[in-house]
Formats: C-alpha cells, structure tokens, sequence
C-alpha cells in the first residue's frame, strides 16, 4: 500500500492545474460533433480519459528528465517539483510514465477499435510527442520547439482528433475550430517559459523565451489571443453559425486582464498569471463550445 505523502506526491506530479489543457481539445471536438449531426458519449469520455493521461505521462517525463538533465534547481520560480524534492525516485518516476502512456495505449484501443488506423496513428503519435517534449536525442522543449508541440497536439491534433472519432473526416472546419484551441492553450507553456528564462538559459534549456527574448514572448501571447479572438469572426462570416458564436468575447476582461500581468508581473508572481491563463483557456473553451452547439 502506498502512503499518503507518496499519493499525494504522484497527484502533485501530475500537475492537476495544468489538465484543463487536456479537457478543452475533447470538448470543442465533442461540440462540433454535435453541431455537424452526430455524437457518440463514450467516444468522447474515452477520448477525454486518452488526452488526461497522455497530459500527466507527459507532466511525469517532464518532471524526470528536467531533473535529470539538472532544469530543476532552488532557484526554480514554478511549483515543487517532486524529484528534486525527493519525494520520488527515478525508477519510480519511470515505472509511472510507463504505467500511464500503456493504460492510456489500451484504453485507446476501443477508439481504434470504433473509429479505425487513423486513431491508433494519432495515438501512437501524441504518445510519443509527450515522452519527446523533455526526453530523447533531440527534446522539443530543449530546442525551440516546445510551442509547436503544444499547438499542435493539444489544439489541432486534439481537438480535429476529437471530431475525426464522431463523423471519421478531417474538414477544414475542424481545423479552423482547433485553432483557439491550441493558441490558448500554447500560451500557458508561454507564460511558463517567460518565467522561467533565466533558469532555463542557464540549464540549456533553449525555450522560444530563451532564443528569442522576453518581447518575443510578449509579442506571442498577444498574437495567440487575436487568433483566438479572430476565429469566431471567420465562423460567423463563413459558416452557418449563429450569433450565439460570440460567446467567448466574454472572456474579453480576462484577457486584458491577463496581458497587463504579463507586462507588470516578474518571478513567482508570474504563477498567478500562469494559473488565470490555464482558467482562461478553460472558459474561453466552455463559451466557444456552447456557441457552436447552438
């Protein structure tokens, strides 16, 4: 049986705040399934179930191989990470990454199972991105690619995955829909990266922050918001969708909220911003999903 500090410590480790990021793709997939005529419930939990696991696997790689290549030091602005605080061990750590990306690969089998190849693809490949990001010859997040990957498989891949199980098609559609979703999403690993420059320079960690600068970043987050904001525009002038779209721009407040902490906040207050960008991509998902059911 395992203590209480070492369940705690795997839910710690498991970034829970972070696992928003995992629900918004699955839901915005769900909503335009619903819209386009056809919705299945249990290919979306599972898919949910999927996307969840795939985003601890990968928080617990991120979480050892940052410690192992020597990213995790005191002077760290973030939350505890619990390596370096010894609360576990590598090996442990491996056997859990392990445990996740092969319960994640099982349960994914009913999707392949319903939907087809293209599904065991789409796993077989965001499963391997996540164990990528932090670990391998050649780590996403060590070298300028960390951004890419998190617009990709938590916005584009994520959610035209989500509708792909319901309708088995790629539209255009799906893939304008997965825009917000990946922008706001990539803007928490944004606001992540430009807290943590400094330590990341100093470990070779070469984030976009590092290569090219805190204006960059700056810059960043406020194009990632206007593709955001643009996208429901594009629906309403392009597609049949109602005015009900618009839903999101009541997030609007959140958002200038959020680029004036960005541009007045330094160090650990940074993980205030960080958490509201996490809510605010949440809620931005909630709104926009409601708007394109109805």
């Amino acid at each position: 049986m395992m203590s209480s500090i070492k369940i705690q410590s795997w839910f710690l480790a498991a970034r829970p705040k972070t696992l928003l990021a995992a629900v918004v793709p699955v839901m915005v997939g769900s909503s335009l399934a619903i819209y386009s005529g056809f919705f299945f419930l249990p290919y979306s939990i599972v898919a949910l179930l999927c996307s969840i696991l795939i985003q601890i696997g990968t928080n617990y790689t991120n979480d050892l191989y940052d410690y192992l290549k020597g990213s995790d030091t005191k002077e760290r602005k973030g939350p505890l990470r619990v390596l370096s605080a010894g609360l576990i061990s590598v090996q442990e750590m491996k056997r859990g990454i392990f445990i996740v990306f092969l319960i994640t690969f099982l349960l994914g089998l009913y999707l392949v199972y319903s939907a087809g190849w293209v599904i065991l693809i789409i796993g077989v490949i965001s499963i391997i991105a996540g164990l990528a990001y932090t670990a391998g010859p050649f780590p996403l997040a060590y070298n300028g690619l960390g951004d890419v990957f998190v617009f990709l498989f938590f916005g584009v891949v994520g959610t035209m995955g989500t509708f792909y199980l319901h309708h088995q098609e790629f539209t255009l559609l799906s893939f304008i829909i997965s825009l917000p979703v990946g922008a706001l999403i990539t803007n928490i690993l944004v606001v992540n990266n430009f807290r943590d420059i400094e330590e990341d320079r100093t470990a070779g960690k070469k984030t976009l922050a590092v290569i090219l600068g805190n204006t960059f970043s700056k810059i960043e987050f406020n194009l990632l918001i206007f593709i955001s904001f643009i996208v429901p525009v594009l629906l309403f002038s392009y597609y049949n969708f109602s005015y009900w779209i618009f839903l999101p721009y009541l997030s609007l407040p959140v958002t200038i909220l959020l680029i004036k902490m960005l541009n007045e906040y330094k160090g650990t207050e940074l993980n205030k911003t960080l958490e509201l960008t996490a809510k605010f991509s949440a809620l931005y998902g909630l709104l926009f999903s409601i708007g394109i059911i109805l």
